[in-house]
């Protein structure tokens, strides 16, 4: 049987159930087991390989199980192989780390030889010294100890999980400045993403590519584990961070800080069909391009207000966005439709009538600047007194963006957390006006 090789094969294998693949695999004779291990460049996916243009540095943030290591160790033992003179950093969180994870974990260094290089390549652990098979010397450091790397030269450097480095900032200071030798030396950081200062100023120099993803990026994670950790983390802060690799930061003095916004979650089975007043917040588009802002809110009978559902769509015409409003308020049963009139509120208002919705629909105009609106809004969910029924990734990432100075969030605009603040405003900031009976 020919050792089936390159990205034909390993699609093929792709495209079968886990434990099909794996039977296909232990099927194949052991040489092409180990050349198609060793095609290195058919099995990385999107995230995993090297960029083409021009770095110094290279950031890959992913999620765990993503494939990280093996895409360090793979990098590094490639350019050893080329550069037979070359010195390598290996930089970990502690000694015990850098030891187990780079050089003798399972995605390590020395897991990843080829057969051929197996017997050539030395490790020296009271050295924290590895050659390879080329005559290319690896070097193993402590973030921990910053000043071991004041001093030695390094043509490359891979740094794993920068994020827990405790005295980041001066090792990885103390890094680059030893790494000057050959005409382009370089580094590779492979992390799970947190906010930390050094990992920050990393990303904002100049030179700096990011690559990554998520832990579902990698095909070859079994499905189990992929499902019980979604259930277990998914819609979380931190599984946005640990399963999707995101950089999750808060906007200095931000009226929805990420921790709160945690607080506030609650399942959405506890506030399902425990809402008798139900409105639909809309925030719609500038143009076709935009975002149209949908988010669907409730009250209770406690009088705490939910976020139920965020329908927010692009790339529609007026006509399009105002059916999805439509659907929206029929789908969660909305008493009413709230909608900003600076941006064709008017067009919600006709279509729904045409619809034969029979939803009242009320246009409200934006004069009050945006952290105005937000700040009362927020201050229901300070004092838990407004929640989300489950997770809104999206949402939340915009409403993290909110100060008292104003929106300083990423994108054009908010336009969900927009359409949010109108529904929850109708809902529980404005007084509701209940009937009176008048003594003559």
């Amino acid at each position: 049987m020919e050792a089936p090789v390159g990205k034909h094969a390993v699609s093929a294998l792709e495209g079968l159930p886990a434990p099909d693949r794996r039977i296909a695999l232990e099927s194949l004779p052991e040489a092409a087991r180990r050349v198609l291990a060793a095609d290195w460049p058919s099995w990385a996916h999107p995230g995993q390989a090297p960029p083409d243009d021009e770095w110094r540095v290279w950031v890959m943030l992913a999620g765990r199980g993503f494939g990280k290591t093996r895409a360090g160790a793979e990098w590094v033992s490639a350019f050893a192989r080329a550069h037979p003179e070359a010195a390598i950093a290996l930089v970990g969180a502690t000694p015990d780390e850098a030891r187990a994870v780079m050089v003798e974990g399972r995605s390590g260094l020395l897991a990843l030889a080829r057969a051929e290089e197996r017997g050539a390549m030395r490790w020296e652990p009271s050295r924290r010294r590895l050659t390879f098979a080329s005559g290319a010397v690896a070097f193993l450091y402590s973030a921990a100890n910053p000043e071991s790397l004041r001093g030695p030269e390094h043509h490359l450097a891979w740094c794993d999980e920068l994020a827990k480095w405790r005295r980041g900032q001066a090792a990885w200071d103390n890094l680059r400045l030893g790494l000057r030798l050959g005409e382009r030396p370089r580094a590779l950081v492979t992390t799970t993403p947190r906010v930390v200062p050094v990992l920050k100023r990393i990303l904002a120099l100049d030179g700096t590519v990011l690559t990554g993803g998520g832990t579902r990026a990698n095909p070859h994670l079994p499905e189990d584990f992929i499902h019980a950790v979604e259930a277990a983390h998914g819609g979380t802060r931190f599984g946005r961070q640990e399963l999707e690799g995101a950089l999750l930061e808060d906007v200095e003095g931000a009226l929805w800080p990420r921790e709160m916004m945690e607080r506030c979650k609650v399942q959405v089975g506890t506030v399902a069909g425990n809402c008798p007043r139900v409105m639909v917040g809309v925030d719609p588009p500038a143009s076709e391009s935009g975002t149209c802002g949908i988010v669907v809110c409730g009250m209770d009978r406690d009088g705490i207000a939910y976020v139920l559902a965020d329908c927010s769509a692009g790339g529609l015409s007026p006509e399009g966005w105002a059916r999805k409003v439509a659907q929206a308020a029929e789908a969660w049963g909305a008493h009413r439709v709230v909608a900003e009139r600076n941006n064709g509120g008017e067009m919600v208002a006709s279509v729904l009538r045409g619809a034969d919705a029979g939803l009242p629909v009320i246009l409200v105009h934006a004069a009050d600047g945006k952290a105005a609106r937000a700040e009362p809004v927020a201050v229901l969910f300070e004092a838990g007194k407004a929640k989300f029924a489950g997770a809104f990734p999206a949402l939340e990432d915009e409403l993290a963006g909110f100060t008292p100075a104003g929106w300083r969030g990423a994108g054009a605009s908010p336009d969900r957390a927009d359409a949010m603040i109108w529904a929850m405003t109708e809902l529980a900031v404005k007084p509701r006006r209940e009937p009176r009976i008048r003594v003559l």
